[in-house]
């Protein structure tokens, strides 16, 4: 039996991925964790063969917690799921060690598939994905600059992009406005960008928002 954990902070998003699963004979949602910390609550105490893992959730991102996972379960498999746009982050996952990256609006038909694929140890790489990489390989395709964001700064980035404020985005992720603020001064200087209204244009032109 194939034990999963879904995290993801949104209960309905839970529930449609644990009825896609319930068909499968040989799978089972084990538990369910809403943010990071209980991810690591749940990896703790249970055995868990594949983890189904949100990037956008409160607290520690997904991003974040990938890079940890893989320091201190570097042999659990990781699928993320998102909202997100593919093109905008589905390379970076797979380059911190994720086994795949699947989009929600696909999750029906891509999921078991992609959890069976990782079960056995490879990356489940959708199409526009391949298209991604061989881009990568043939040097058509030089990355983007916000490639050269820290998970943290990359998560402040597109938070920024989707009009929040500094106050908002320091209460949502749980950390100190002064914090956020530092985090905001380093995506300007390092995306030569000079306000928000600038980062929000980054960000609807570089696809990085949810459509």
């Amino acid at each position: 039996m194939i034990k999963i954990l879904i995290a993801d902070d949104h209960p309905i998003v839970r529930q449609g991925l644990r009825q896609i699963i319930l068909d499968e004979k040989d799978m089972k949602v084990v538990s369910e964790a809403a943010n990071s910390e209980e991810v690591l609550v749940n990896l703790k105490e249970q055995n868990i063969d594949v983890l189904l893992l949100d990037i956008a959730m409160p607290g520690k991102s997904g991003l974040e917690l990938l890079i940890d996972l893989k320091i201190h379960y570097p042999n659990l498999p990781i699928l993320v799921l998102s909202a997100l746009p593919e093109e905008a982050y589905a390379r970076r996952v797979i380059k911190l060690g994720a086994m795949g990256y699947i989009h929600k609006e696909s999750a029906p038909d891509l999921l078991v598939p992609a959890i069976r694929k990782a079960i056995s140890g490879q990356t489940y790489i959708s199409s526009k994905l391949a298209d991604i990489l061989v881009s990568d390989l043939s040097g058509k395709d030089k990355g983007s600059i916000h490639e050269q964001l820290s998970e943290r700064e990359f998560e402040v980035l597109r938070l920024i992009g989707s009009g929040k404020s500094v106050g908002e985005i320091a209460e949502l992720l749980n950390l100190a406005v002064t914090t956020i603020s530092t985090y905001r001064a380093r995506i300007l200087e390092k995306l030569k960008l000079k306000n928000n209204a600038e980062i929000i244009q980054y960000c609807i032109s570089e696809h990085l928002l949810t459509h």
